[in-house]
């Protein structure tokens, strides 16, 4: 999807993205070293999601559970998350490790599932390890699934560091080109009532600021 294809929504739906994007990437990603749980939603080859993931799972024996979410077997580059294949990127500590026996299509799968984790294990606080580009739709889309379980939470986004210019393996496609199709979904799926909306995103973290302040404003 091209910027262009974005011209059949409104100049307020687009400022609600941009807002939605702003409140999330302004927490802050130091507070993935304190919360309980990590997890991680794979998809596009993009290997590098677990890998920076492991290690700071291996980095931090404070973290006390880490959720590896499966992805989409139609992919060409669709990796089965299986033990040998995560010991290979580096995973020692096995302990507190969590895999998505399933496949998981796509986000809403991925999140419902990381849901039902986080209500099963009683976790407490969570991280989100994922692609910049794609961070904000898994945000919002985590956040309607605990919302949905009944779950508030705090939920701190972890992105990963690379490059945008670096092409995701399945689609050879750039962060920078990715981006439109995110936005898109964003808002196609927030009709749908499968993302949290602008007011139950600023709602949220008004109670995460003034409830967990020492989480939240934690200084990077």
């Amino acid at each position: 999807m091209r910027a262009a294809d974005l011209a059949g929504f409104t100049a307020a739906q687009l400022l609600d993205v941009t807002t939605a994007v702003m409140a999330i990437l302004a927490l802050p990603q130091s507070a993935a070293d304190q919360v309980e749980a990590l997890a991680v939603p794979t998809g596009q080859g993009e290997q590098w999601r677990l890998t920076h993931a492991i290690r700071r799972w291996e980095s931090n024996r404070d973290i006390r559970h880490l959720l590896v979410a499966n992805g989409n077997p139609a992919e060409d580059t669709y990796q089965e998350i299986s033990w040998p294949y995560l010991r290979g990127l580096g995973l020692r500590r096995l302990d507190g490790v969590r895999l998505q026996a399933e496949p998981a299509p796509n986000t809403g799968l991925q999140a419902a599932w990381i849901a039902a984790e986080v209500k099963e294990s009683g976790i407490t606080s969570l991280a989100l390890s994922v692609s910049a580009y794609h961070l904000p739709r898994v945000y919002l889309t985590v956040l309607k699934a605990l919302s949905r379980s009944g779950i508030r939470i705090p939920v701190m986004p972890d992105p990963v560091p690379v490059s945008p210019d670096r092409a995701a393996p399945e689609t050879r496609a750039t962060a920078y080109d990715l981006l439109p199709g995110e936005v898109e979904r964003i808002l196609r799926y927030n009709a749908r009532g499968w993302v949290a909306t602008l007011e139950e995103l600023q709602r949220y973290l008004r109670w995460l600021w003034n409830d967990h302040r020492m989480l939240a404003a934690r200084p990077d």
